[in-house]
């Protein structure tokens, strides 16, 4: 070993560092990627849940104060304040799974994994093999073939 070289070493491990090694990794933030299938399904689901919650609430607003709402407006005519309130809560439950889809939270695929796999064994067990059918089932089959994008 040469004098220069034992030099650099003594005065690299006086300060902590080795000269010899690669620098230090410093791991990046991941980046989640929102597939457009999981996109489309989350803008269609958030339609629905908008369209549910309105219908309840119009019918609600139509019901305690007429003179606010006209019937004209009302979405679904042949619902009681209950199933109203049903309504309201199924938008509202809908809205949440549509904004966790879109932020790819684990817990709505596997919400909207169970709701189409109940869909489609439903139709399969009823013999109602349509183009419905087959659009649940490539739409299940999808979102398992993404589930590595949630977290």
């Amino acid at each position: 070993m040469t004098h220069s070289t034992a030099a650099h070493r003594s005065s690299a491990a006086a300060d902590g560092t080795v000269g010899h090694l690669p620098p230090r990794w410093t791991p990046t933030p991941v980046v989640p990627s929102l597939p457009i299938g999981v996109a489309v399904l989350a803008v269609l689901i958030a339609i629905a849940g908008l369209v549910v919650l309105l219908a309840g609430i119009l019918y609600l607003l139509s019901a305690y104060f007429t003179s606010l709402v006209p019937a004209t407006l009302l979405i679904v005519r042949s619902v009681d304040p209950i199933g109203a309130v049903v309504l309201v809560v199924l938008g509202a439950i809908l809205l949440s799974v549509a904004t966790a889809l879109w932020r790819l939270e684990a817990w709505a695929l596997w919400t909207t994994v169970v709701a189409l796999f109940l869909a489609v064994a439903y139709l399969f067990f009823t013999a109602s093999i349509t183009v419905l059918f087959l659009l649940l089932l490539l739409l299940f089959i999808y979102l398992l073939t993404v589930r590595h994008h949630f977290f």
